[in-house]
């Protein structure tokens, strides 16, 4: 059905004026009421303020589309006014309303609305399309805008239906658990609301699934790479390429996949860089350095989480076998030994795959040898300049550690970055000789030099840093830090933020692990300190979702209750929904209830011997006892706040249980029809 089909002379307005947006809806109700589309014109009305009530269908950019499914409706109907002096709308960008349409839908299982407002979205996001409409003449000008604009369209379409999708996505994130697949859903839905066949390929930890063939790149008008690590650009040669981050792939599909279709999007070249989702121009430094080191965690990540269970067994067994206080815990029992040997070398890996990765990310993988070497040397004790202290000798008995192996990737990059501006002279007979004997022989030779210099500084930087964690346990100071970490995993659920503290966490697991530590519990408390702050913010929600359903939609509701699962399972990407939607109330209640759980999970002593698996491992989390006190506490004080904090959303559906109300609802905020 044609948006056309729907609109008639009489339902359309070019020269309206309003006072007030329960004004300028009442009028478009009275449009749509002259085609006698409307059974009940008072109870059809109702059914526009009450879904106002749950958001705003103020789009932004002085659009509105108002809607309503309702029984009062006899047949699908559409009314467009033009507002030349606008109207406040409370609109989600603030700014007046100038053009409004209000669709009117039968309550049948068509869900024609649905897709006359996905055909209106699409339009309207060309401006010169909303240009022409608010400055139309006349009512029959209105219309043949309209009608050229979606006979374009859907010529457009019916020409690049060869049986491939017209926009191609790529999602991935540094863990390749949740984002990735969040930013999945969220590019295949506002397609399906545009109207706009896609496919997504994403790059998990599972690996690559939905794996992008030839020949779809090459029927595919646009691609859109939502990844926070780095993927095969070079495929999308000669393709329209918008590249961002994996966040913005969850919170700005229809954006992105716009700027995908866009004639203005330059064609993307190997070696140029793509356009962005925001302003265009070159990627900032620090969003480089963090996609590069993002690339190199992700890729470790499996080493730390298998290692560390695989030890956390061994000190398991070891405990059940009541060798708790021997000097060798965690390898008294044989079996235990077994257990700890196999976590250690997994784990012993960690550092060479964080380098090689990171290197590989830079600069492909010829980097990935050498950065490899980078990570392994940075984990030496004697390969240094030793220091030579009032003319005696110093052995460094530490190694440069977490903090040199990034150095170490970052180095083995740019090395075989130069090397490749070095040799770029070579003819291309002996192109394949590059990566196969001058990167990697003077790359690894390089990466040596190097890391034989750096090595010392950054042992100094290691071992100080192992010093001060250890004086602020020494001074009841690792309280501070436990509280800090936790209010840290909870800031952005996922993000940069989060993702430093988790791997501070993992890396002073590892150095507790490994014996590094004067007092190896300050590297568990912080490990357990960390993982609770990330399990609060989506148990805190979901409890929410519960006693207050009052509070939030009845999606928002189901995804709540999923929460219970993702938070127990220490996934904290299922909030990162409620905090788009509701960002300083979300994650203001998300992080205090985080600092709480994390201050309590230190002051009870809890400690944690497992990178991962929230309460799968409970088994060896040190006063495990206490440590669920403190998730449940910090969970509720977050689920509390929430309630105390967010306005109630419209929810006719909820049946007998309304939730709990801690606040009186204000006159102000009742429905217009209600007044």
């Amino acid at each position: 059905m044609k948006i056309t089909d729907l609109l008639s002379q009489q339902t359309i307005s070019i020269s309206a004026s309003a006072a007030s947006k329960e004004d300028v809806i009442r009028q478009a109700v009275a449009l749509i009421a002259k085609s006698g589309a409307i059974s009940d014109v008072e109870t059809y009305t109702k059914g526009v303020f009450k879904r106002e009530e749950e958001s705003t269908t103020g789009i932004g950019e002085g659009i509105a589309i108002p809607h309503c499914k309702s029984d009062a409706v006899n047949k699908p109907a559409l009314a467009a006014m033009v507002l030349p002096d606008g109207v406040d709308y409370a609109s989600l960008d603030g700014e007046p309303v100038h053009l409004l349409f209000l669709i009117a839908a039968p309550n049948s299982e068509s869900n024609v609305h649905l897709e006359v407002l996905a055909r209106l979205s699409e339009l309207l996001m060309d401006e010169s399309f909303k240009d022409k409409l608010v400055g139309a003449k006349s009512v029959e000008e209105f219309l043949r805008v309209i009608d050229e604009a979606e006979g374009a369209k859907v010529n457009a379409v019916e020409e690049a239906d060869s049986g491939f999708p017209r926009v191609l996505g790529v999602t991935g994130c540094p863990t390749g658990i949740a984002h990735t697949y969040m930013a999945e859903e969220a590019l295949k839905k506002a397609a399906k609301e545009m109207g706009i066949s896609i496919k997504v390929e994403t790059n998990g930890q599972g690996g690559v699934k939905n794996l992008l063939t030839d020949e779809e790149i090459e029927h595919g008008e646009g691609i859109v790479v939502a990844a926070d690590v780095d993927v095969n650009e070079g495929r999308f040669a000669g393709k329209r390429l918008v590249k961002t981050a994996v966040a913005k792939g969850i919170h700005e599909p229809k954006e992105l996949i716009s700027k995908a279709l866009d004639p203005n999007t330059p064609i993307y070249k190997p070696g140029e860089a793509a356009v962005k989702s925001s302003a265009g121009g070159k990627e900032s430094v620090g969003r480089t350095i963090y996609r590069h080191l993002m690339s190199g965690v992700s890729h470790m990540l499996p080493f730390v989480i298998g290692g560390g269970i695989l030890t956390a067994i061994a000190f398991l067994i070891d405990t059940m076998c009541g060798n708790a206080g021997s000097s060798s815990f965690g390898s008294v029992n044989a079996v235990a030994a077994w257990f700890k040997s196999i976590g250690g070398f997994a784990m012993g890996f960690m550092l060479w795959v964080l380098a090689g990765f990171i290197a590989h990310s830079i600069a492909g993988r010829p980097g990935l040898v050498v950065g490899m070497v980078g990570g392994y040397l940075a984990t030496l004790t004697d390969f240094n300049i030793q220091a030579s202290i009032q003319g005696s000798e110093y052995t460094l008995t530490s190694s440069a550690g977490f903090l040199g192996a990034i150095l170490a990737g970052f180095l083995a990059g740019y090395i075989i970055k130069l090397l490749t501006l070095c040799f770029q002279w070579l003819p291309k007979s002996l192109e394949s000789l590059k990566s196969i004997l001058i990167f990697p022989v003077l790359g690894v030779l390089l990466i040596g030099f190097g890391m034989w210099l750096l090595n010392t500084p950054f042992i100094y930087l290691n071992v100080g840093f192992t010093n001060a964690l250890n004086w602020l346990s020494d001074n009841g100071l690792i309280l501070v830090l436990c509280a800090l970490l936790a209010g840290m995993m909870a800031i952005d659920m996922g993000g940069p933020i989060n993702k430093a503290a988790y791997v501070f966490g993992t890396a002073m697991l590892a150095s507790a692990a490994a014996g590094e530590l004067a007092d190896p519990n300050t590297g568990y408390m912080i490990m357990a300190a960390v993982m609770i702050g990330g399990m609060v913010p989506p148990l805190g929600i979901a409890i929410s979702c519960h006693l207050f359903p009052q509070k939030y939609s009845k999606d928002q509701r189901k995804e709540g209750y999923v929460n219970y699962i993702m938070g127990a399972s220490f996934i904290t990407e299922g909030a990162i929904p409620f905090a788009a939607s509701d960002p300083w109330r979300v994650i203001l209640s998300s992080v205090v209830g985080s600092v709480v759980a994390g201050l309590l999970c230190g002051l009870f002593g809890c400690t944690l011997m497992a990178p991962h698996g929230g309460v799968f491992v409970v088994a060896v989390i040190g006063n495990w006892y206490w440590y669920l006190l403190s998730v449940v506490i910090g969970s509720f004080i977050t689920a509390f706040m929430l309630g105390l904090l967010k306005k109630d959303n419209a929810n006719p559906e909820l049946g007998k249980w309304k939730g709990l109300h801690l606040l009186p609802k204000k006159k102000e905020e009742e429905a217009p029809e209600s007044k």
